[in-house]
């Protein structure tokens, strides 16, 4: 009977605090909203961005953020890609640079012999 009486008067105190908060809270979000958090070491405006870019790019976090490892696979896709489009401009600078490639009557470089498509 005792724990009864004990359960009834902790539903009470229960009830008349979530009612408090409800009511409480006014017209106010329960959060505010966030400031937009500004990236302190950015991508460069000057120059192409390149993979250092990347691997030295850190997103700030909020909390209503963004999921972190999510992103992060992201940046190391982005940055690969731009490590190959890197090289593969290398390579084909290397390339225009040394023999030139056999051209046609009409002007028409033919790739298939170099190995380039």
């Amino acid at each position: 009977m005792i724990v009864f009486f004990f359960l009834m008067i902790a539903l009470v105190v229960v009830v008349a605090a979530v009612t408090l908060a409800v009511i409480g809270g006014g017209s106010e979000a329960v959060l505010p909203e966030a400031e937009p958090d500004r990236v302190a070491d950015g991508l460069p405006e000057t120059r192409p961005v390149v993979r250092a870019d990347i691997d030295a790019l850190r997103l700030p976090v909020a909390p209503r953020g963004y999921r972190m490892a999510e992103v992060d696979d992201v940046l190391e896709r982005l940055a690969a890609e731009l490590a190959e489009r890197d090289a593969r401009i290398a390579q084909l600078t290397a390339a225009a640079a040394g023999p030139a490639a056999p051209e046609d009557a009409a002007g028409h470089v033919d790739l298939s012999k170099s190995g380039e498509r």
